[in-house]
């Protein structure tokens, strides 16, 4: 696993529990419907959110029940090259950052962010706080993910940044001096991070920030970035997609990281598959993760889903349904849903998804190549994707590098024999633990 091992000034105490896996996995069939309560890891999401408010802070912030994974080492490992005292102890599910109220004391850094898009999207608008020169670059599939929309709205508000390379793509080069503020229209056609990015950084711009983003109904992801902003004692004004931020400075607190909803989906999706009931805690109505609707879905899929304040549970239907749904505002869990509409009585038809080919892969492509694979027809248009019910036949899935296809078609083999996962370990990006805890339905 990538980690912060050998980075000096970090107490780095995390066990490594990726497990030694082969090239493939194979996925043995539940031999019963599980009745299981299953802890799922903390958000991604929220965690690297909270990382980068605590290291803008004024202040030592504490985050307990983070996510240890690939994408929260990537940042981790940032900052602590940025001069940010980071103390990572994995055996009391914690991480202490000693902010220094958006001071960036480091220059002239390379940052490399493997292909973590939260830790590629939030780290410039910050850098930009600092002297410079920074540069942000990744994995080969990250200088094909896009970011133009990220630097134009940079600009807007006087930050100076470029691009290393081609235009549009990363590496990034930040020249550092500070963000003057302003107004500024960004795009979330293609990810909602430029948003959230922007916002986060913005506390400490020389003047208000007024943020009109564009392209999208709805912003679950960036109501979370709102809600940590303002957990942290920063006022954000919100209307429609309008956002405005005043200068002010986050005040260091102790933080607790919910559990993440969409590492949750694969477990309520197991429960949906098998008939099974599985119950996660410590997420539940309060929660402002998106990803949380595919509870609903499911409930719309024929399961009994109960929702309270601290818990969600799903019990799985004698037979699913197949169903219609715009998942633009929750589209890390089409996967997810699309590896177990092949069991839904009639056909399941996922809309508005076009973002998610810009993703760790072309997911809407990746999709409909192993689901026919596994004997399973569909049709796709550029933003959809019409799954059509059949008998699974065995198969080994192409994971394509990405965490969520490893995840969400590990749970079509907990019904169908013979299904294999290719390259498993691409898991530790978002969830080291999780085939360890899919065997535990067991």
């Amino acid at each position: 696993m990538n980690g912060l091992s050998g980075v000096p000034g970090v107490d780095f105490t995390v066990t490594d529990v990726r497990p030694e896996f082969t090239q493939e996995l194979e996925i043995t069939p539940l031999a019963g419907p599980p009745d299981a309560t299953v802890r799922v890891p903390g958000s991604k999401s929220v965690t690297n959110r909270a990382l980068i408010i605590a290291a803008l802070a004024d202040g030592v912030s504490r985050i307990r029940n983070p996510l240890f994974a690939d994408d929260s080492y990537w940042l981790m490992d940032a900052l602590v090259r940025l001069g940010i005292d980071v103390v990572a102890d994995g055996g009391h599910s914690e991480v202490q950052v000693k902010g220094r109220s958006g001071e960036i004391v480091a220059s002239d850094v390379d940052l490399f962010v493997g292909n973590a898009g939260t830790v590629a999207r939030f780290l410039p608008p910050v850098l930009a706080l600092g002297r410079g020169p920074y540069t942000v670059d990744g994995v080969p599939r990250m200088r094909e993910r896009p970011v133009a929309d990220l630097v134009d709205a940079m600009r807007q508000l006087g930050a100076s940044v470029g691009y290393a390379g081609e235009e549009g793509r990363f590496p990034l080069t930040i020249g550092g001096g500070g963000i003057p503020g302003g107004e500024a229209r960004v795009s979330g056609n293609k990810s909602s991070q430029f948003v959230s990015g922007l916002l986060l950084a913005s506390p400490h711009a020389t003047r208000r920030v007024t943020l009109l983003a564009e392209g999208r109904k709805e912003w679950p992801y960036v109501g979370i970035t709102v809600a940590l902003m303002r957990d942290f004692g920063v006022g954000v004004e919100t209307s429609g997609g309008c956002f405005a931020v005043a200068p002010s400075v986050y005040r260091a607190r102790d933080y607790e990281v919910e559990p993440d909803a969409s590492g949750a989906s694969y477990f309520m999706a197991a429960a949906a598959v098998t008939r099974g009931r599985v119950k996660i805690p410590a997420l539940g109505s309060a929660s402002t993760q998106g990803d949380l609707r595919f509870a609903g879905v499911l409930r719309d899929m024929g399961c009994r889903v109960e929702i309270t304040q601290d818990h969600v549970e799903v019990q799985g239907p004698d037979r699913l349904r197949g169903v219609e749904v715009d998942m633009n505002a929750f589209s890390d869990t089409m996967i997810t849903l699309s590896a177990i509409a092949p069991f839904a009585t009639g056909p399941t038809t996922i809309k508005n998804i076009a973002h998610t080919r810009l993703q760790e892969t072309d997911r809407l492509s990746a999709v409909a190549t192993e689901l026919s694979r596994l004997g399973i027809k569909t049709q796709t248009t550029p933003s959809s994707i019409h799954i059509i019910p059949n008998p699974v036949r065995p198969a080994a899935i192409e994971t394509y590098g990405d965490h969520r296809m490893a995840m969400a078609f590990a749970v079509t083999g907990l019904v169908a024999p013979g299904v294999r996962i290719r390259d498993p370990g691409c898991v530790t990006k978002t969830f080291p633990g999780y085939f360890g805890l899919l065997e535990s339905l067991r």
